[in-house]
């Protein structure tokens, strides 16, 4: 049978739909309402719908909410959800408050590909991509639990499990649907992707989507990079230095760089004036992350000693630089940890909160 994913259809796609059914077009209206705006959970709740509309759409539609698996909140306020799918498949979710806004990060992939060494998520191999439909629920879903409690949503970003650039389509459907201001209405300005480089589809997500970009950088020595992103090896510094170039930056924007400072891996006073270089004229802001170990990982994390001094070679080349200091230690918030096995790990939050360039 036909699995019709609703919260995976754009505005058009459901006008359309209600027109080959032959639904009158506010039909299309009242159910991108109750999606978006009352952020239903099941077709069953949208009462104002006729009975024969709502029943064909009950026996397409599956639940309009994933499945809570696990839920854990930090002392500090940070929130983890493990997330189960229609298949079977968990990811995981994270909302993260902060005094002016509220941000959720949402994964893209059921695992990833990269295999980056730093990161927890690199040690579970991919499982699939996620749909745009299973992207914009994690959203609506973390939207509604904020507005039981009379708390709002206000920044999306893609840092969880997965590498947004290599499920290209669906991630730019689902943040299309995320944009629409008679939907959820989250404005360019407040959703920021992040990649690991990527670079043929670097400019390409600028132009289509104008959102704000987030590199996952961590050196700026080829050989080292090597090694912490294997991506690297494909499209090198050079290469994504020169995607960058061409990113299609709107005005008074910029590029925020994500660098992991790892103990006497990345972190010397050289390496500092290396990413100064690397960086040059490009409007840029730099977040250093501190390390959260995880079982099995062979790097310790720098000392504060050594992210001030790292820090201050940055900021006296000029460049806007911001230690992100970890939040939700205590439920194992860290930096690329996410797992979406059988109980919660964590994410970085710590990497989150570099959206808000408004």
């Amino acid at each position: 049978m036909t699995v019709l994913r609703l919260t995976g259809l754009t505005w058009e796609e459901l006008n359309t739909l209600m027109a080959e059914w032959g639904e009158r077009p506010f039909r299309a209206k009242q159910i991108w309402s109750w999606l978006y705006i009352k952020l239903a959970r099941s077709v069953a709740e949208m009462t104002d719908l006729p009975a024969a509309l709502r029943s064909r759409l009950l026996a397409l539609s599956p639940p309009l909410a994933p499945e809570v698996l696990a839920h854990q909140v930090s002392a500090d306020g940070t929130e983890k959800w493990l997330l189960g799918l229609v298949d079977g498949a968990r990811i995981e979710t994270v909302y993260i408050p902060d005094t002016d806004r509220g941000t959720v990060c949402i994964s893209s992939q059921v695992g990833c590909s990269l295999s980056c060494t730093f990161c927890y998520t690199g040690t579970q191999s991919l499982s699939r991509n996620l749909e745009a439909a299973e992207m914009v629920e994690q959203v609506t879903f973390v939207r509604s639990e904020l507005a039981r409690r009379g708390q709002k949503l206000t920044n999306v970003v893609l840092m969880g499990m997965g590498e947004p650039l290599y499920n290209y389509d669906a991630v730019v459907k689902a943040v299309r649907i995320i944009l629409n201001g008679t939907g959820l209405a989250i404005g360019t300005r407040k959703i920021t992707l992040s990649t690991a480089g990527v670079v043929p589809r670097l400019v390409q997500v600028g132009w289509d989507l104008g959102i704000n970009m987030a590199i996952s950088l961590h050196s700026v020595r080829d050989a080292v990079r090597d090694q912490l992103i294997p991506l690297n090896r494909k499209h090198n510094l050079s290469a994504l230095r020169e995607a960058i170039l061409a990113f299609p930056l709107k005005h008074g924007r910029c590029i925020t760089w994500e660098y992991l400072l790892l103990k006497e891996i990345n972190d010397s006073t050289q390496d500092a004036r290396e990413l100064v270089d690397f960086l040059g004229d490009i409007p840029s802001k730099v977040n250093l992350i501190a390390f959260n170990p995880w079982p099995g990982s062979p790097f310790e994390p720098s000392s504060r000693e050594t992210t001030l001094r790292f820090q201050a070679v940055m900021c006296n080349a000029g460049l806007v630089t911001v230690i992100r200091d970890s939040r939700g230690g205590d439920i194992g918030a860290a930096c690329g940890q996410l797992r979406g096995e059988g109980r919660l790990s964590g994410v970085d939050p710590a990497m989150v909160g570099m959206e808000e360039q408004s």
